[in-house]
């Protein structure tokens, strides 16, 4: 019998209007479980569950929102291996790479569980005598999370953690692929000691649900991660009733390989940041940037490693590279594969749909030589999809780097620290690695990207902060 996954509403669990089933993609004979999907009208229930909550947890005690989010840290990571199973089969990561994630959601939420007792603050005398000045940081109110499919805890944990450090109420909407992990979550968060509304879980499509959140005008602040296409319409609806919002919509991450690279080690980083978790990060490196002098030897490495990989089911021992989370992400990756043909791109592996033992979205990570202009080479294909561009010097592999719409990340392989100073200087993105892949990142620094890859302020960190409060000054006459 299906597991049946509800909404969490004002300190209850509840069904919804229709039901939704999540499928395994290593294995579509699997049923994850059922889902309630909400309407509108619930998903107001929770707006207004939350907006009646606000008072009483903004009036919180720092002691109080530690525990709770420690609380949430500590089963996180003492159910590792049994939540990251369920990560492994709704989405389709490999098993220890979903133990791996649901481990970095468990210190997310320790993490926020300290900076709930360091919520910072100034005083300052003021310039005009018997004038005392305070400048304190407030929750900024009722805040609606839209999280995507590909990190279905930790993305969730960065955005609730931080909201509720600071002391805001929170309605939730996960992508509709990944409701199980969502509802492991919310399930945890529910017996944390939240008072009710605090915390509201509500599943159902982007149309009704996130929708709803977008144009609610009891929510205060919006936090999304998906696609730039989405994310520019939410920008768009919520700015104009003038709520704070925070978008993370994606990238077309580069690899810069400079001719004195160790070219082992540089071919690692680049196989570990184009392909592994399927390719399906916005951190990945899918343009990898080979200076001329060793761009031969550096493709026919890759081209082996590639074609080397092990595709399979995400729960087998020994997989390196699970399936597609959809069959439409796996037709999307396809039609990437056929238009880097089309366009004349130079095939060097992959990028053919496979047969395994279970019926699922498996696909052989597919490599290129590419030239700039190339549409694989500018489009986020959010897929095991990567292209080689061959660069003349590392001025002209900086300027391809940065040839780009988006500005997440950008990677460097070099042993050269003036190169690596450089291009840490120039790098027209928000975050850079030297000698690192492109995807990986630490949950207590910030996060986040320029031009269309962001927009407000950073995630993660204590710079989580500057989105989940609003500053205050306050003027005392002393005398």
């Amino acid at each position: 019998m299906a597991v049946a996954f509800k909404h969490y509403i004002n300190g209850r669990w509840e069904t919804g209007v229709t039901l939704g089933v999540s499928e395994n993609p290593s294995d579509l004979s699997d049923v994850v479980g059922e889902f309630a999907r909400a309407d509108a009208a619930q998903a107001e229930n929770a707006i207004r569950a939350a907006a009646d909550a606000r008072e009483a947890w903004a009036a919180s005690t720092p002691q109080r929102r530690f525990e709770v989010l420690d609380a949430v840290g500590s089963e996180l990571l003492a159910r590792k291996d049994e939540l990251g199973t369920l990560l492994a089969r709704e989405e389709g990561k490999t098993l220890p790479e979903a133990i791996g994630e649901t481990a970095r959601a468990g210190q997310i939420f320790k993490f926020f569980a300290g900076e709930a007792l360091r919520i910072p603050g100034q005083k300052l005398a003021s310039v005009r005598p018997g004038v005392e000045v305070e400048i304190t940081r407030e929750p900024v109110g009722v805040v609606g999370l839209i999280a995507p499919w590909n990190f279905p805890l930790a993305i969730p944990a960065w955005k609730i953690a931080p909201a509720l450090a600071y002391g805001n109420t929170v309605v939730f909407k996960p992508a509709e692929l990944v409701p199980g992990c969502a509802w492991a979550l919310a399930e945890i968060i529910s017996r944390a000691g939240l008072p009710a509304g605090a915390f509201n879980l509500v599943l159902g499509s982007g149309r009704r649900v996130g929708q709803t959140i977008v144009e609610s005008p009891l929510v205060d602040a919006i936090s999304f991660t998906g696609s730039v296409g989405v994310g520019e319409s939410i920008l768009a609806a919520a700015t104009a009733r003038r709520a704070k919002v925070q978008l993370e919509m994606g990238g077309k991450n580069p690899l810069v390989v400079l001719a004195d690279a160790q070219l082992d080690r540089a071919v690692e980083h680049a196989i570990q940041g184009a392909y592994y978790s399927t390719g399906q990060r916005c951190t990945a490196s899918s343009r990898i940037i080979v200076e001329s002098a060793v761009f031969d030897r550096f493709a026919e490495a890759m081209r082996q490693r590639t074609r080397a990989l092990v595709v399979g089911h995400a729960l087998e021992r020994g997989t390196q590279i699970g399936p597609a989370v959809s069959r439409e992400q796996l037709e999307q990756d396809l039609a990437y594969v056929a238009i880097g043909r089309q366009e004349g791109a130079e095939w060097l592996a992959g990028g053919e749909a496979l047969e395994r033992p279970t019926r699922g979205h498996y696909l052989s990570p597919a490599l290129f030589v590419a030239q700039p202009r190339h549409r694989i080479a500018r489009e986020e294909i959010f897929g095991p999809v990567a292209c080689l561009i061959r660069a003349d010097d590392y001025e002209h592999a900086l300027a391809l780097a940065n040839d780009t719409p988006f500005g997440l990340c950008a990677g460097i392989c070099t042993e050269s620290l003036s190169r690596a100073t450089h291009f840490k200087r120039h790098a027209q993105v928000g975050m850079v690695m030297v000698n690192l892949p492109t995807a990986g990142v630490d949950p207590h620094v910030p996060f986040g990207g320029r031009k269309a890859s962001s927009h407000g302020p950073r995630e993660q960190g204590s710079y989580a902060a500057e989105f989940y409060t609003t500053v205050k000054t306050a003027y005392t006459a002393s005398g």
